[in-house]
């Protein structure tokens, strides 16, 4: 039997020894010794929170070094980040690998301004090179679009971004005239794989949808250095109310071609009071927090003509009762209205009319009645009592004389409620106790309370 060489061994002995303690110190400097979250779990193993954590650094790391001007905006994160400060430590001492990151939803979103990062083919080629697998859906850029110009040219609306299984989800914002953001559907195309995402699970997509520009801090989560917004809260509840219309511009230059704006010098002046005092009811009605959307005449025509009826003479909005204010009427003369009248009571059929030079500004209140909502009318030579009754309706936003307004978000029911089959039809003599379809006669006011409930000044 031959002598075993003791030497030859001593050295492999030594050369496996070091080997070994190499692979230990690199696997300390990469996973161990990082200020982020342990990438392993106590077993050792990889857990779906680990890959999901090391798929969202990845990104962050790309987005980082492309400049990408991004910030959160997945909401099940920022509902975790919206909690009480002692259900966020609490949560940190049970999940100190990853706390807020690892939702356990297969999608993380981010938003991105698009106005401020030049589009850079390089990053999609980077985002390859590191793994990814990617979906990048365009579509037509409203900004472009008009009464003249129907088909704008198409504009990146969303990403997808996939990586074992998870997700990212990077939502473009576009700046609009309104002075808003804005981010279109997510429509997919015929050749497009359905199965690339849980499409129905996106925060995005949906609907168009339109925002606030928000303002944002760079906090750390999870070890990542990462933009969100500062008043959380805040951005969740612009979240759930985002959805947005676009003007029906086609519809709208077919409808001008048979029915031609009147461009007299009259118009043109109303159109631009009108502009004004839309404007000045915006701010002052946001000054209060009480929500408004366009109504009767107003909402007719940015339905039918992405523009103001130049014959109406007024601007109508809507405010659900529940959302009066006592101040309102002081609000508005301090803004330079004047009162014109105030017909009914807080309980029934409230109506105010402010006037600015020669427009008129009325705002009906909405009364909520089972499946149906109803707004007053009153007649002040006869205490005649009148009711305008609509199908229930949510609230969208939409743009009109370059302001963000809301609609009806079931337009065409509302509108159809109010001015019939005809609607598209313009009709310059308007009755409102008896041209409306949906009037009614709703009583009389008794005569001892006509001073207090029929006010004209």
């Amino acid at each position: 039997m031959p002598r075993v060489n003791r030497t030859a061994i001593l050295s492999l002995l030594i050369v496996s020894s070091s080997v070994f303690l190499l692979f230990q110190l690199y696997y300390y400097r990469k996973y161990v010794s990082k200020p982020a979250p342990h990438i392993l779990s106590r077993t050792g193993h990889l857990t779906a929170s680990d890959v999901q954590w090391q798929t969202v650094k990845k990104f962050v790391t790309l987005a980082h070094h492309f400049r990408l001007p991004l910030f959160l905006a997945d909401t099940a994160v920022l509902t975790l980040l919206s909690q009480d400060a002692l259900l966020q430590r609490d949560r940190l001492v049970q999940e100190p690998h990853c706390s807020f990151l690892c939702s356990g939803r297969p999608i993380t979103s981010f938003a991105l301004h698009a106005n401020l990062w030049k589009y850079d083919p390089a990053f999609l080629l980077a985002v390859k090179q590191k793994g990814f697998e990617f979906l990048e859906l365009r579509g037509e850029d409203p900004r472009l679009a008009s009464l003249d110009t129907l088909l704008g040219e198409e504009i990146p609306l969303h990403l997808l971004l996939r990586l074992h299984g998870y997700i990212i989800q990077v939502v473009f914002l576009y700046e609009r005239s309104g002075n808003y953001l804005w981010h279109g559907a997510l429509r997919l195309k015929a050749n497009m794989d359905r199965s690339f995402a849980p499409f129905k699970l996106l925060d995005y997509g949906r609907h168009a949808g339109s925002y606030d520009r928000p303002e944002l801090v760079l906090t750390v989560l999870d070890g990542l250095d990462i933009r969100i917004p500062s008043n959380v809260s805040r951005f969740l509840s612009e979240q759930q109310h985002a959805r947005f219309l676009e003007c029906r511009y086609r519809d709208a230059r077919n409808f001008l071609q048979l029915y031609p704006d009147d461009s007299s010098p009259d118009a043109v002046e109303f159109r631009q009071k009108a502009k004004s005092l839309l404007h000045l009811a915006a701010r002052t009605l946001a000054h209060l927090n009480i929500p408004f959307w366009l109504s009767s005449g107003t909402c007719l025509g940015w339905f039918r003509q992405c523009s103001i009826i130049s014959y109406s003479r007024d601007v109508d909005i809507g405010i659900f009762i529940v959302d009066f204010r006592s101040d309102i009427i002081a609000a508005f003369r301090n803004a330079g209205l004047s009162l014109k009248h105030r017909f009914g009571m807080v309980e029934d059929s409230l109506e105010l009319s402010f006037m600015s030079d020669d427009v008129k500004l009325d705002i009906f209140f909405f009364y909520e009645d089972g499946d149906v909502v109803w707004n007053g009318g009153t007649q002040a030579k006869s205490g005649k009592k009148f009711k305008y009754v609509f199908p229930r309706f949510s609230l969208c936003w939409a743009e009109l004389l370059e302001l963000k307004v809301r609609v009806p978000c079931e337009t065409l029911d509302y509108i159809m409620a109010n001015y019939g089959a005809s609607w598209s039809i313009p009709v310059r003599s308007w009755d409102w106790k008896s041209s409306p379809s949906n009037v009614q006669e709703n009583g009389v006011w008794p005569p001892a309370d006509w001073e207090k409930l029929i006010q004209v000044y």
